[in-house]
């Protein structure tokens, strides 16, 4: 790639985050009172989080059946209210297993 267009592609990256990060907060001083707008706020770093990391959890393994059984073993986990650690080491531990056991 020639260096003219990857500094073009750069300052356009560049150009859009800053936008998306700084209009918000020119456009809205003050605290936003409405209960919906305010409940869709709170629940977009929720559903940002698990669109990206839902997929790549899905094919980070050799076999679906056992990244869909890590999954549920970290959604169960994670229900119970255990703490990141042991949500990890429970969801690679059934992976493992399945991987192991299940397709051997």
């Amino acid at each position: 790639m020639e260096l003219h267009i990857f500094f073009l592609y750069l300052l356009i990256m560049a150009g859009s985050t800053y936008l998306i990060r700084t209009i918000p907060f020119s456009l809205v001083r003050e605290k936003i009172e409405n209960r919906f707008i305010r409940s869709f706020l709170y629940y977009i770093p929720y559903a940002v989080l698990t669109a990206m990391t839902l997929p790549a959890a899905l094919y980070a393994t050799d076999h679906f059946v056992s990244a869909l059984a890590g999954i549920v073993v970290a959604v169960i986990f994670a229900l119970w209210g255990k703490g990141l650690t042991t949500v990890a080491v429970a969801a690679c531990g059934t992976v493992y297993a399945v991987e192991l056991f299940w397709f051997g």
